[in-house]
């Protein structure tokens, strides 16, 4: 049957008064009109989850995500909820996510997607099973430039690629910000919140997913040396690894959250036989291209422009000259977990960009455990275990 209606989305987790990604995910997902908030468990207390679904506006609040899935895979089709968003801390992502995939809801889960290889591989063979959409939410992968630099290196522009750098240095964790009372600083340097690594897993994963969605590599063996640079933690604040790749090329992966003054400036420089890309944050609606002996070439967002490709203009939204930012990247996401579903129930319509999914995720993971180990081990070479 042709999903000829808005979508409806439930969401676990994000309605609490400090988190910051619950309210980024509402906005994305209410962007096109195309979709609307229906069923959610946004906090850890019952009363709180289904007071903050009133104060949201979602049609339907529950006490639990257990008790969501359950009500929602018991309504007819058409009113029950076609996927879920995951906004909660990393170490309940595996419960949740599989719940959900177990009750036939799709998922568009925060990244990293869990905190073990072992979860990882068990969501990417539940997801398997059900045969359902999964997106992981490396948001930045939905930038258009981001999604046409994508398309160039993979399309050959710049030949083969010979080396890869990817950065993403914040500065929020500089101090002992988690002695403040901020929750998302708090569990960020919690190990069992948080996982292996606390800088890797939540900001190197990005710089690692952009070699994977740009290039369409991945990382074979690894040599990590995570830092803690704030006495006290338990987790690395500092992340930086070297890796050989599955090509023979080489790539530096480098983030910090000790990097006072950065403003989330993360971005990548793709070298190949025939020139260089680049993309950065800081100037994230323009692309550049360079090669030996001429200008550099600056592609520029925008919606008339012939050079983009059919699968990139779908997502864009603006006329050209306009910028788009974070919460547009963000709702490329939803769009392309919303295009899948479209496409599952038979609808037409354009095809769905190919997003970052559960297996991207699960390498995510593979890579920030290898990176750990060799870290363990003063910086040895450490295979990276494959998930495809």
């Amino acid at each position: 049957m042709a999903l000829s209606r808005k979508l409806k989305v439930g969401m676990v987790g994000g309605g609490g008064p400090s988190n910051f990604f619950g309210g980024p995910h509402r906005t994305a997902i209410l962007m096109d009109n195309s979709a609307e908030l229906t069923a959610g468990a946004l906090r850890s207390s019952a009363a709180g989850s289904i007071e903050s679904a009133r104060e949201h506006f979602f049609t339907r609040g529950y006490p639990d995500y257990q008790t969501l899935f359950t009500e929602e895979s018991k309504l007819p089709e058409g009113e029950r909820i076609d996927y879920v968003t995951i906004v909660t801390p990393n170490d309940s992502h595996h419960a949740i996510a599989k719940a959900a995939l177990e009750a036939g809801i799709a998922v568009l889960c925060e990244k990293p997607l869990t905190i073990t290889l072992e979860e990882s591989r068990d969501l990417v063979a539940a997801t398997r099973a059900a045969g359902l959409p999964f997106i992981v939410a490396y948001t930045y992968t939905g930038f258009p430039m981001v999604m046409l630099a994508r398309e160039m290196v993979r399309g050959g522009d710049i030949g083969n690629i010979r080396k890869v750098e990817t950065w993403y240095p914040q500065g929020w964790l500089a101090g002992r910000t988690e002695d403040l009372g901020v929750q998302q600083a708090e569990w960020r340097v919690n190990p069992s919140k948080s996982g292996a690594s606390g800088c890797g897993g939540d900001i190197g994963t990005h710089a690692y997913e952009f070699i994977r969605f740009v290039c369409g590599l991945t990382a074979r063996e690894v040599s990590g040396r995570l830092t803690t640079f704030v006495g006290g933690r338990a987790l690395d604040d500092d992340f930086t690894v070297f890796a050989r790749l599955c090509n023979g090329a080489i790539a530096t992966i480098s983030a910090s959250q000790v990097t006072i003054g950065a403003q989330n400036d993360n971005g990548f420089r793709v070298i190949g036989e025939k020139g260089t890309i680049e993309w950065s944050i800081t100037d994230h609606n323009s692309l550049k291209v360079l090669r030996g002996g001429e200008p550099v070439k600056v592609f520029r967002l925008g919606a008339e422009y012939g050079y983009f490709p059919d699968s990139v203009k779908p997502y864009i939204r603006v006329p050209s000259g306009h910028p788009e930012g974070f919460h547009e990247a963000l709702a490329n996401l939803h769009k392309t977990i919303q295009l899948q579903l479209r496409a599952k129930a038979g609808e037409a319509g354009p095809a769905a960009f190919p997003h970052p999914d559960v297996v991207d995720g699960a390498a995510g993971i593979a890579f920030i455990e290898a990176a750990v180990a060799s870290s363990a081990a003063q910086g040895a070479w450490t295979a990276v275990e494959s998930v495809e």
